[in-house]
């Protein structure tokens, strides 16, 4: 059965970004990811006034599954969301 795409903001020094980095490489999960700390400029711009969108005060990673944001890293809800 194929995963559901996964579309994450994490920072590069978070380590909860790292381990739900590492938590999708292993279940084969495809992840599309922005490190948003790496971006500048315009880019930035756009980039941190989608994430203020999606959930305004929201911890990294913001994880998106479909219509569904989940705030941080947590194992279990993940599988449960993504059917694992």
């Amino acid at each position: 059965m194929a995963h559901p795409k996964v579309k994450a903001y994490t920072l590069s020094t978070c380590p909860y970004c790292r381990a739900f980095k590492m938590f999708c490489a292993e279940e084969g999960i495809q992840l599309d990811y922005t490190d948003v700390d790496l971006l500048q400029g315009e880019e930035r711009k756009a980039v941190m006034k989608e994430v203020d969108r999606i959930c305004p005060d929201c911890g990294y990673p913001i994880i998106i599954v479909g219509d569904q944001v989940i705030e941080g890293f947590n194992e279990a809800k993940l599988r449960k969301v993504l059917g694992l």
